[in-house]
């Protein structure tokens, strides 16, 4: 692997746990149940039950790999030792692509509760602009805003929990009144799609293994801590949406959780849902931003992004150059995104993204294996599955857009062979 200067060991387990989790709950309890819905209306509790087996071997195999490969970068460099170049590529390249549409969809939707109406987008650009410089000053600062975050964004949560189970149902099309597995398998497994979106915070954590202390034991704990507060949550959640509004109202709704909150009566609710939604948002977008960033980083010590933005900061020690062009990407790609096209669109990135990790994980040998090969199988043949289901736009979209990346490699590698052969002539 090509050396570079290394970025600054000084994060524990509670700020890689916080990281995770201001991406997770931020990134899916205020955006992604309401397209699940669409997808499945009640079925989509075994959509979220399928999304946190899938979600689950993930995480397991990012454990597994962030242990034997402690660096930035998480499955672009996984498989680039594991498994070769091209496959780090691929993964590498479907994270930065799917997390820029999940950086984008995350601005939106804290501009949606926060933005007056017409103002949604300079309020959205404003927040990445300000959270990149956040990100730009130092990773201990990113650890220290993300627990803010997460503290408030549960709190919000459970005030809007307690005031929808007093509420009670407000629909007589409850799940109990329609049958959980009416819309198929098709349906139950694009709403697991859908509902991935929501556990992917935990990749946050593997791409900062040059930036925690201790990282053979610190990154594994924090991801499987992480995912376990997450899946807890959207369970409560979830459970408490369709019990309130019903899978049709569910689906309708662009605020399910505020909807759900006020449906008793307590306006008051309202305010602080909406409050929650905009730090939960600020807290993924954070998070998203710094991941993206370091991904980048990696890609570009190996000249699979141009080798300029490998740069770290020589006082903060954060890759500065790498952050501010994902800052400016994310801007471009916030005046043009709809964001539940966004969610489908990350999903397939960051899918592919985790096959190419599970696949990692089945090559290593016994001596660097912590968990049973099976589990990292049936992880590869779920983030297949869940993709092959998303929308068909997302899936052609992405399809596309991974192709330009590969196509970008192939033809940069063929530039670097003449231009060696040429200096070799004599």
């Amino acid at each position: 692997m090509t050396t570079a200067t290394p970025l600054s060991r000084s994060l524990g387990t509670s700020d890689a746990v916080f990281i995770g989790l201001g991406s997770m709950i931020g990134a899916g309890v205020f955006a992604a149940f309401a397209p699940a819905a669409q997808a499945a209306g009640a079925g989509l509790l075994v959509g979220l039950v399928v999304a946190a087996i899938v979600a689950g071997c993930n995480a397991l195999a990012s454990a597994q790999l962030a242990a034997a490969y402690p660096v930035s970068g998480g499955t672009y460099v996984y498989g680039r030792e594991q498994l070769g170049h091209w496959w780090g590529f691929f993964a590498g390249w479907s994270f930065v692509v799917g997390k820029t549409a999940s950086c984008a969809a995350m601005a939106l939707t804290f501009a949606a509760y926060a933005a007056p109406a017409g103002w949604q987008k300079p309020v959205a650009v404003a927040a990445v602009c300000a959270l990149a410089a956040v990100n730009y000053r130092g990773v201990t600062r990113t650890a220290r805003l993300a627990r803010i975050i997460v503290v408030i964004v549960l709190a919000a949560l459970a005030v809007a929990v307690v005031a929808s189970a007093a509420a009670g149902p407000q629909s007589t099309a409850g799940p109990i009144d329609s049958p959980i597995l009416a819309s198929g398998p098709y349906g139950i497994l694009q709403s697991a799609g859908l509902l991935f979106f929501a556990f992917a915070g935990y990749a946050r954590i593997a791409t900062m293994g040059e930036e925690v202390r201790n990282p053979s034991r610190t990154i594994p704990r924090a991801i499987i801590i992480a995912l376990a507060i997450a899946i807890a949550v959207y369970a409560v959640v979830g459970t408490t949406l369709l019990a309130t509004l019903g899978p049709v109202a569910l689906a309708e709704s662009t605020a399910p959780i505020r909807d759900a909150a006020v449906a008793g009566g307590w306006s008051w609710t309202g305010p602080v849902v909406t409050i929650g939604a905009a730090f939960a948002a600020l807290g993924a977008l954070l998070a998203l931003i710094a991941g993206v960033g370091r991904t980048s980083l990696a890609m570009a010590r190996e000249a699979d992004l141009p080798r300029w933005l490998s740069a770290v900061h020589p006082r903060f020690q954060v890759p500065h150059r790498a952050e501010v062009v994902v800052a400016v990407a994310v801007v471009a790609v916030v005046l043009t995104i709809d964001v539940r096209g966004a969610i489908g669109f990350s999903s397939f990135g960051v899918l592919l993204y985790y096959f190419v990790a599970n696949v990692s994980a089945i090559t290593q040998g016994a001596d660097r294996r912590r968990f049973p090969r099976a589990v990292f199988v049936l992880g590869a043949a779920g983030c297949l599955v869940l993709a092959a289901t998303l929308p068909p736009s997302a899936i052609v979209g992405g399809v596309v857009v991974l192709a330009l990346g590969l196509l970008y490699r192939a033809i940069r590698i063929s530039v670097s062979r003449r231009l060696s052969d040429a200096e070799e002539l004599p």
